[in-house]
């Protein structure tokens, strides 16, 4: 064994200056025969819980630790002048106590004392120093600092503050390659008898690793390698040597230090790591108590009187099977100890719904929970739709339940808010997530580090495939060089690109930053300082979020949980609105009949564009195809609508329409398979088999599900025993039972959850009722949450001239900041114009209605010259016809866009003359002629860039009224199954471009375009590309020749040939 310990180590935690990952250290230790090892990143302890876990499967005791900042005086000033200079010092846990002191310093550091860097001072390590062992820190070390300013008196006083400070745990740190610093070092040791302790300050595992530690840098600083004066380790190695390393390092550069203190100080490190003992626990749950109302004395009776309430609400209280239920889910609650859980998210949902917040009827298994049901948690009957409370919980896995629920996305923030002033501030914390350099980012940062220009390495990062929707090998820079062969020739004949990629290859997977979950909280009994260290986020002070990440929070047993904004409840929220203030009719989404005929007349006709879940072009195939009829439908295709599970729907279909027969290969299973046509669908029904079949109990059918989705060999070969015995057990014969096991495996593949599937269906299916009986207000809404996506705004105003409402032009004078209805239209909102934006937007509006509609150019610009009227938003007006009705020709008024500011400058300064407003005052704007008219194509040019749309005409109506060839069909008349490998000619404006690089090497473009009524895309490859590579650009009109190809439900063209035409 190893008589060395690292002591001093940073992994890639230590932000673009660590390059090594936790596991490589840990597989290098155990290499190297170390018994123990500490990881120590700059100021946090982001990698502390995966180190543990790491570091106990691999047999190595961890040791948390920190590299500190230490503020020059105090970490509450902040004098650039003063307080730029920080030191070093390394933090060691020796227990519980020191664990919880290190979370407190770091904290404060980021809390109070964060300048540039977290800083802690002397006042914080006199206050928390128990239970950690203090080395002195590196070179950057208050004492080194000192002894490098040969300023000796300083160097013992700064050690006797730290001796007295932390007593016999306080070490002098020696490292190798400081020689200058050793004889200092020596003589205050000998002086204030203080041992000495060899550290490495290791930075990346190997010396080889050196130079892409320096790429690192590099990117850290913003620098490319060739900079000079940038910060670097230069020479110094800073690898994670072994014992015999740290001996050779010191024979290298030691002039002065008797070979017995290096080899005391080399040793002292197994002492060191001996003295610290601190485990995480990670089998104790840590709830918070539920604060009980007045007169309640315990959870878990108040948690039964607000479930019986709810059965008396929701259903017949006399119902044998209710209570049977709940009586079984309130045991496991009871047994397994959540009773608090349960009430804290019935609390906090319940809340929302009270201020107005729309929720979603659930997310993942927690449907299927009666419990949830009743509490108003979730919105699914479970008994009603066969869901499984030993999905969601099983009494048999010490597991925390994990409900997700979804808000709509614009209120989460409220609920959080909530739960902070419920909880206490110290008790609500968002939880942090990391971002690692994948393939391409890893390429364009060491690409700018080294120097090379943006076109080549941005050419060369392209060559990586990237489909965000397809699994990825680990190593993908590698891999794709063995792969695609453009990749592996540039790799092989360019030493520049060999270079790079090596590099970028090294770099990929190391974390590159810090940022705030989208939706994880964690909340907890006591403050959360006292598992978790906190921080600020990196861009938003005012938002606090933990130092681990969500999976390390649910290790340490506390309580996460998961606010999920969904877009789509904001379009149910924002609908409900607009119905109320407009036909003052109060619409409830729990109240919405599921049998409503004109909803599922909506749902078969396949126009479900805007539906939660079915607005694909391959899900709007497959409505028209199944001709749905219940909830039940919809619920199977959300969970058969995915990857590999897509290819049973045309058998679903087809069973459902009687096409083809159903059978099963056993009678019991047509009670569990009959919803679904015979076909397995959903993890439950898996389940059913398992209880009815085969005798097993729920909570033993979901650890098989849950070995099935392992894969796990044995595991599967001990089920697979199991299941078949306890059928023949049942009195089913062994060669059927055998024929039933293997119905199993394939679930591991398309098996679905079918709570999650039944919340999701419902919200389709409210989405769907909403568009079906309110049109005009959904679209609306719908356009409202599009955000800035000019794409999507022209998707859903595409759908809504379908459904023959029209969406008026944007009007200085009618239009307020959002799309309103309009009648039985609907109004282009002035913010969602390219460059507009709300801030101007509610300027314009609020001016308007204090002072009336604008009279004209010149009154508009002199009302709103002073308040935030620019070029760009003027421009944006004019482009986009805004102020088309002031009657100005729109190429006059652009030419004259610098004369009509400066003159609403100079009339805006006396504002207050008599008749400004309104229409008596006699300021006037003299336009000059404009030096020509603008073309039809220019305006329709300017209406597609900043509105989406073409306010106009389409630019190809004409050309449609000239071209009546029967060879020429529009999109909409090649969509439909039977259009699958027929070869069809349609003319379309390109709308988007995507170039990729296939796994082959070759070039091909992914281009969608659209015509009148509808957009398709095509599918370029190499061969047609090489002859049309110049047509694929945005905004050209092209003809298209090509065969239909229907994949997944898909309707896409494969381009045969492509030409421009004229329009």
């Amino acid at each position: 064994m190893s008589k060395f310990v690292h002591l001093h180590t940073h992994s890639h935690y230590s932000l673009l200056d660590g390059l090594s990952k936790v596991e490589q250290l840990v597989d290098r230790a155990k290499e190297y025969g170390m018994e123990s090892l500490a990881i120590t990143d700059h100021g946090n302890l982001y990698g502390s819980v995966e180190f543990y876990k790491k570091a106990k499967k691999a047999g190595i005791k961890p040791i948390i630790g920190l590299e500190a900042y230490v503020a020059s005086r105090s970490r509450l000033q902040k004098d650039p002048a003063l307080d730029a200079t920080r030191y070093h010092l390394t933090l060691l846990v020796k227990n519980e106590v020191g664990y919880k002191n290190l979370v407190q310093l770091v904290t404060k550091s980021n809390l109070e004392g964060f300048y540039y860097k977290p800083r802690i001072d002397h006042e914080l390590l006199e206050k928390h120093h128990e239970g950690l062992i203090a080395l002195s820190g590196c070179f950057s070390g208050e004492l080194s600092r000192a002894i490098e300013a040969k300023d000796m008196a300083k160097a013992k006083e700064v050690a006797e503050f730290y001796k007295k400070t932390f007593g016999d745990d306080y070490f002098i740190e020696l490292q190798a390659q400081s020689e200058e610093l050793h004889q200092g070092l020596l003589d205050i040791s000998k002086e204030l008898d203080i041992p000495m302790v060899a550290t490495q300050d290791s930075h990346y595992i190997g010396k080889s690793d050196q130079p892409i530690h320096d790429v690192l840098l590099a990117i850290q600083t913003g620098n490319t390698v060739d900079d000079e004066d940038r910060f670097s380790f230069e020479d110094y190695d800073a690898s994670f040597c072994n014992e015999e390393g740290m001996y050779a390092i010191f024979e290298k550069h030691n002039k002065i230090l008797p070979k017995e203190v290096i080899k005391d100080s080399i040793e002292i490190t197994k002492e060191i790591a001996d003295r610290c003992s601190y485990d995480f626990d990670l089998k104790t749950i840590h709830l918070p108590k539920f604060d009980l109302p007045d007169g309640e004395k315990n959870a878990m009776d108040y948690l039964r009187k607000l479930v019986n309430e709810g059965i008396k609400q929701k259903y017949d209280s006399h119902d044998e099977k209710v209570i049977e239920r709940a009586t079984h889910e309130l045991s496991v609650i009871e047994k397994t100890g959540f009773e608090d859980y349960f009430l804290i998210v019935a609390d906090m949902v319940n809340w929302a719904k009270s201020r107005g917040i729309v929720v979603g009827p659930g997310r993942g298994s927690a449907a299927g929970s009666l419990v949830s049901y009743v509490l108003n948690i979730t919105g699914v009957d479970p008994l009603q739709y066969d869901l499984l409370f030993e999905r969601f919980l099983n009494p048999e896995r010490n597991e925390m339940p994990d409900i997700d629920i979804d808000f709509a996305d614009h209120r989460r923030g409220e609920v959080f808010g909530y739960l902070r002033e419920k909880y206490g501030e110290g008790h609500v914390a968002q939880i942090i997530t990391f971002g690692t350099m994948a393939a391409r980012q890893a390429i364009r940062d060491a690409g700018r580090a080294l120097g090379y220009t943006y076109s080549y390495v941005d050419q060369i990062a392209k060559m990586v495939p990237f489909n965000p929707n397809t699994s990825r090998p680990k190593n993908e820079i590698e891999a794709y060089i063995k792969q695609v062969p453009e990749l592996e020739n540039i790799y092989r004949t360019d030493k520049q690109a060999e270079r790079l990629l090596d590099v970028a290859s090294k770099l990929e997977g190391v974390v590159r930053h810090a940022s705030v979950h989208a939706c994880g909280t964690v909340v907890t009994e006591e403050p959360v300082t006292e598992w978790i260290a906190l921080q600020r986020a990196p861009q938003d002070e005012n938002t606090i979020i933990t130092q681990i990440e969500f999976h390390a929070v649910e290790d340490l047993g506390l309580l996460k949980i998961d606010l999920l904004g969904l877009r789509n409840l904001t379009v149910i929220e924002e609908t409900i609105r607009i119905v109320r203030e407009l036909e003052n009719e109060e619409v409830s989404v729990e109240k919405i009949p599921l049998d409503d005929k004109k909803t599922f007349d909506l749902l078969k006709t396949g126009e479900t564009t805007g539906v939660f879940q079915f607005e694909s072009s391959g899900m709007r195939r497959y409505m028209k195809e199944i001709q749905p009829t219940e909830l039940e439908d919809l619920i199977a295709l959300v969970a058969l609508y995915r990857p590999g599970p897509m290819e049973l729907i045309p058998s679903f279909i087809n069973r459902k329409s009687g096409k083809e027969a159903v059978t099963y290969l056993h009678p019991e299973l047509e009670p569990i398979l009959k919803n679904t046509y015979g076909i397995g669908v959903y993890q439950e029904q898996m389940m059913r088999i398992a209880t009815d079949l085969a005798g097993y109990t729920l909570p033993e059918a979901d650890t098989l599900r849950k070995a099935i989705g392992k894969k796990i060999e044995s595991l599967l070969n001990e089920q697979k025993e199991k299941l078949i015995s306890g059928m023949i057990a049942h009195g089913i014969d062994e060669r059927t039972a055998k024929q039933i096991w293997e119905l199993f495996p394939p679930f591991a593949r398309y098996g679905f959850n079918r709570s999650h599937a039944v919340s999701y269906a419902l919200i389709g299916y409210w989405t769907a009722y909403l568009k079906a009986h309110y049109p005009v207000e959904y679209m609306t809404a719908l356009l409202n949450n599009a955000g800035n996506d000019v794409d999507r705004i022209s998707f859903f105003i595409g759908e809504a001239e379908r459904m023959d409402i029209e969406v008026l032009p944007p009007d200085i004078n009618q239009s307020v900041a959002n799309f309103v209805p309009e009648g039985d239209n609907i109004r282009f909102g002035l913010a969602a114009i390219k460059n507009v934006g709300h801030a101007a937007t509610e300027r314009i509006v609020e001016d308007r209605m204090r002072n009336g509609p604008f009279e004209g150019l010149a009154d508009m610009a002199i009302r709103m010259g002073g308040n935030g009227l620019n070029k760009k938003v003027l421009e944006s007006l004019i482009k986009s016809g805004s102020l088309d009705t002031f009657k100005a020709d729109r190429m006059t008024a652009l030419e004259n866009v610098d004369h009509i500011l400066k003159a609403s400058r100079e009339g805006s300064k006396d504002n207050n003359q008599a008749g400004l407003f309104g229409g008596n005052h006699t300021f006037e704007i003299q336009l000059k002629p404009a030096s020509r008219q603008a073309t039809k194509s220019e305006i329709l040019s300017w209406e597609k860039e900043l509105l989406g749309l073409y306010v106009t005409e389409h630019p190809l109506k004409g050309f449609f009224e000239k071209n009546k060839d029967d060879s020429l069909r529009r999109i909409k008349e090649i969509m439909g199954p039977d259009k699958d490998g027929k070869s069809f000619r349609i003319c379309g404006v390109v709308s988007r471009v995507q170039k990729i690089i296939t796994k082959n090497g070759s070039s091909m473009v992914f281009a969608k375009i659209e015509d009148i009524d509808d957009s398709i895309e095509v599918l370029v490859f190499s061969d047609v590309l090489g002859q049309s590579q110049n047509l694929w650009q945005e905004g050209k009109a092209l003809s298209v020749s090509g065969r239909i190809s229907l994949k997944d439900g898909e309707t896409k063209i494969i381009c045969q040939r492509a030409e421009e035409i004229e329009i």
